[in-house]
């Protein structure tokens, strides 16, 4: 029976027997092939969707820019091994096979075509399946003659050193790859080049060699902080989390209540502080007076905020309430941080940080989309950094998280696509960064990629950096070729504490001096996050269910009374390209300092 959810409906695995004799299953007939133009979306960054001639046969999906070209291998999975979904009202098809994803619609509005694709796809995934099964069965089979024969002192001639034996579900997912789509950067009429992609790769290679040549940085001296958490991370085995996801397929996830247990005790406010943690690139940028070699400063910078990723796919951030904020004031960095929810529908999060080099801003809002086996996060909104000595604005994009393989213990993290940073207020130069897409064929050392380019005005390369996202980033046209970021190496037993780095645990200590000054909707006061973080997983669970329901009744309270929440600390305004953003009202320092918040109307959160 199909799972339906709102208007996506999820197509049942085929169910087929294992046989034990030799015969056949009945359902081996070879379907007949299914090819034409279909729509399928563009990768990210890139919105919208392209034409791609679909050919579907033996159960293996292809396609291609042209009909010619299928027979080039651009890009094929084996259907039977990807999570169908379909949408009737929009003729879309979706199919995710864990590592690759695939989002397709029929061009014309033909209901008909699309249930001859359907149907298609569904006895080609049968047949794939009992294919399969029937190899199984012929293999359990040889091993029971070879087991009978070797008890005789004799071999069967097909089982004598056939050093291969038959195909393996692992040896076939090895086929299943994504083509490389023309990605456009910047403008339309730029497209990247693929064997610009292959050179790119080979100079990583490189770079990472150099990398781990390179000392890690000296570790800061002590700052009195926490470097442990008050209980280890729950085992959160029992969750039922494959039923809360596939109840929510294609739908935004930032709007679906999760177990505590799922999360970790930091909030996606914290997570924007977190994005500081190597706030000496900007004091290194801004005490640098080539403005190509600043550039390459602030794109390591933005690849930084990337780096702890790596260790942190098992839990999840707790969403922040409307109206909730959070500060951190970091005399070891020279920087403080704001940070407040200022919209529940869409959740936005906007921060802003200042020190004596530079300053900090973004608005972000995050859709996290469940396809089946994959879980994609897609932010929406700028990152801004003005540098104080030398007048400099730059902004950038942020790219695409996914998480493959969600539901089971072979999940991993990447980040993909293109990042462009300029400086809105010099056309000297800008950078491209390229968060590569890990290629099926390629090993698990040479994933988390990472390419960049600093351009001139008239698009030159002046530098050229890369690596990894979570080993270092190495520039080799600095006038002296160096490692310009390397992550700080985890704690100790970070694994039983979320893989949060000495950084992450120090965002949500609460020292006795320091409550006195907050206003009571910072984060570290907020009771069931308290709670995670001391082991009282179930009294956290109780707790984020009142408060959840608390903030119900406030919202609907609100509407009543024909009233709209206002941030308290930041404002709405346009930026230059007239996007909606949201800034500081420079109000949160004064009224912390003068008369403090203890002396202020606050609202109540939980």
């Amino acid at each position: 029976m199909a799972l339906i959810i709102k208007d996506w409906e999820v197509i049942d695995d085929p169910q087929v027997e294992v046989h034990t004799g030799g015969d056949s299953p009945h359902d081996m007939t070879l379907p007949g092939i299914c090819e034409g133009y279909l729509l399928k979306r563009r990768k990210w960054p890139l919105k919208g969707w392209h034409k791609r001639y679909f050919v579907l046969e033996a159960g293996i999906l292809r396609y291609s820019k042209h009909q010619h070209d299928v027979s080039e291998h651009h890009g094929s999975l084996d259907v039977s091994l990807a999570v169908m979904s379909i949408n009737k009202k929009s003729n879309r098809i979706d199919l995710d096979a864990g590592d690759i994803l695939y989002h397709m619609k029929v061009i014309a509005k033909s209901h008909e075509l699309f249930y001859i694709w359907v149907t298609k796809l569904q006895a080609h995934r049968l047949f794939k399946k009992n294919e399969a099964a029937h190899v199984q069965s012929g293999f359990l089979q040889t091993l029971s003659v070879a087991g009978l024969a070797q008890r005789n002192g004799d071999l069967p001639a097909a089982v004598r050193n056939s050093s291969r034996g038959p195909p393996s579900v692992a040896d076939s997912a090895a086929e299943y790859f994504d083509a490389s789509d023309d990605v456009l950067c910047g403008s339309s009429s730029e497209v990247s080049d693929e064997s610009g992609l292959s050179e790119g790769i080979s100079a990583t290679r490189k770079y990472r060699a150099s990398i781990s040549k390179t000392p890690n940085s000296v570790v800061p001296k002590s700052t009195g902080r926490r470097t442990t958490l008050p209980a280890p991370c729950p085992d959160n085995s029992h969750v039922g989390l494959m039923a809360i996801l596939y109840n929510n397929i294609g739908k935004d996830l930032a709007r679906v209540s999760m177990p505590a247990a799922l999360n970790e005790p930091v909030n996606l406010l914290q997570r924007l502080c977190e994005e500081l943690e190597y706030s000496e690139l900007l004091d290194t940028a801004n005490n640098t007076s080539d403005p190509y070699q600043r550039m390459v400063y602030i794109a390591a910078f933005a690849i930084s905020g990337y780096s702890t990723a790596t260790f942190r796919n098992r839990y999840k951030p707790f969403n922040p309430v409307l109206g909730e904020t959070y500060e951190c004031i970091r005399e070891d960095r020279s920087f403080r941080i704001i940070s407040e929810q200022v919209c529940h529908h869409p959740p936005i999060s906007a921060c802003h940080a200042e020190s004596e080099n530079f300053s900090f801003w973004q608005d972000q809002r995050w859709k996290n989309k469940f396809w089946g086996k994959s879980l994609e996060i897609l932010p929406t909104g700028m990152v801004n950094v003005t540098l104080q000595r030398y007048g400099d604005h730059y902004e950038w994009n942020k790219v695409v998280t996914c998480i493959h393989n969600v539901l089971s213990q072979q999940r991993y993290l990447e980040h993909y696509g293109e990042v462009t940073i300029r400086n809105l207020k010099s056309n000297t130069c800008t950078c491209k960064i390229t968060f590569v897409k890990s290629r099926y064929w390629g090993s698990d050392t040479n994933k988390n990629e990472v390419q960049g380019t600093v351009l001139d005005q008239s698009g030159s390369v002046i530098h050229r950096f890369g690596g990894l996202w979570h080993e270092g980033i190495f520039c080799d046209t600095l006038p002296t070729p160096k490692c310009v970021w390397k992550p700080n190496p985890q704690p100790k037993d970070d694994v039983l504490y979320y893989g949060f780095s000495t950084f992450a645990m120090e965002l949500n200590e609460l020292p006795p001096e320091l409550k006195p000054l907050l206003p009571p909707t910072d984060s570290r006061l907020r009771p069931d996050q308290r709670l995670l973080e001391e082991g009282k997983v179930e009294e956290s669970d109780r707790k984020k269910d009142d408060l959840e329901e608390f903030q119900r009744e406030r919202r609907k309270e609100l509407s009543k009374q024909g009233e709209e929440h206002v941030p308290r600390f930041f404002k709405k305004a346009k930026d230059s390209c007239g996007r909606d953003v949201w800034l500081t009202n420079e109000t949160y320092w004064k009224l912390r300092e003068n008369p403090g918040f203890a002396n202020t109307e606050n609202i109540i959160l939980w």
